[in-house]
């Protein structure tokens, strides 16, 4: 944690502690949130960190705890350190090249030269890989992202089960440039508008963070937000408020890319922990 609090003070950034309740706790339709008396505790703190930028701070990150509902298991903890930090005008190739230095410093830290999960290993120090979503659809799951149409349920299956698997085997993996159905809060490629500035890194077959060109348009973000809630009504029975001020600060929010890494999952590959709960202070119950 101190390692990492360095890095971003020697880069010129400004630690923000949002506050963890909010009447609005994301924009994911597979994710769940703890909810008491009307108020739910953030899955991240990503709204209000954009409205930390579009009231004018520049280079901001957050290191602190998020919570998730239903999540329990080796890679996951309903409550996590989540590493969350955003530079305005910023491409989002320079987020992962913040990604690359944040892993490294982590393993500097640790007194690690390898991360491990299971039976795979991975040099963080070797140049990384990056593939787009299409490449390594088509690589290992034999499916052609962009020419033939997919739900976000199968595009779910196929990358659970064939794509990330083989990400992240000897070094590190930036898979980039998603399909725009799976672009969340990310902004289109101006290059090829089916897909979006999206990317995630893996190691050993782990996603570690999961990063954004953010998407600054507020009626854009307004079609994707009730998207992605009608469909978690559908699937679930419930969904989440939209959260009103986040769409008016988008407005005044300028052009930037952000990212979250799970700072848990990084220590447990660093440190060769075979389950989340090895790796945090007090686990949950």
């Amino acid at each position: 944690m101190a390692a990492l609090r360095a890095w971003f003070a020697q880069q010129g950034f400004i630690e923000a502690e949002p506050g963890a309740l909010t009447r609005a706790p994301g924009a994911e339709t597979h994710i769940d949130a703890f909810e008491t008396r009307g108020l739910y505790l953030h899955t991240s703190p990503e709204f209000a960190m954009k409205k930390l930028l579009a009231a004018g701070e520049e280079k901001i990150f957050f290191l602190g705890k998020a919570y998730r509902a239903g999540e329990r298991g080796p890679l996951h903890a309903p409550e996590f350190t989540l590493l969350e930090w955003y530079r305005a005008g910023a491409p989002y190739e320079r987020i992962m090249e913040d990604c690359v230095a944040l892993v490294r410093a982590a393993c500097n830290a640790i007194g690690a030269d390898r991360l491990a999960w299971r039976d795979a290993n991975c040099d963080p120090y070797a140049e990384e890989e990056r593939l787009t979503a299409a490449e390594a659809f088509s690589a290992h799951a034999g499916h052609d992202l962009l020419g033939a149409a997919i739900s976000s349920e199968a595009f779910s299956r196929l990358l659970t089960a064939h794509v990330e698997p083989c990400l992240g085997q000897t070094r590190l993996t930036m898979l980039r440039e998603y399909p725009l159905s799976e672009a969340a809060l990310a902004r289109r490629c101006a290059h090829d508008p089916r897909v979006a500035e999206r990317f995630e890194l893996y190691a050993c077959g782990v996603e570690l963070a999961n990063g954004f060109g953010e998407l600054t348009d507020p009626v854009e973000q307004r079609t994707r937000l009730e998207a992605a809630m009608a469909e978690k009504l559908r699937v679930y029975g419930q969904s989440w408020p939209i959260d009103e001020d986040f769409l008016a600060a988008l407005a005044y929010m300028p052009p930037a890319s952000g990212c979250a890494l799970g700072v848990d999952r990084l220590v447990m590959l660093a440190s060769g922990a075979t389950h989340i709960d090895q790796v945090l202070w007090t686990p949950p119950p």
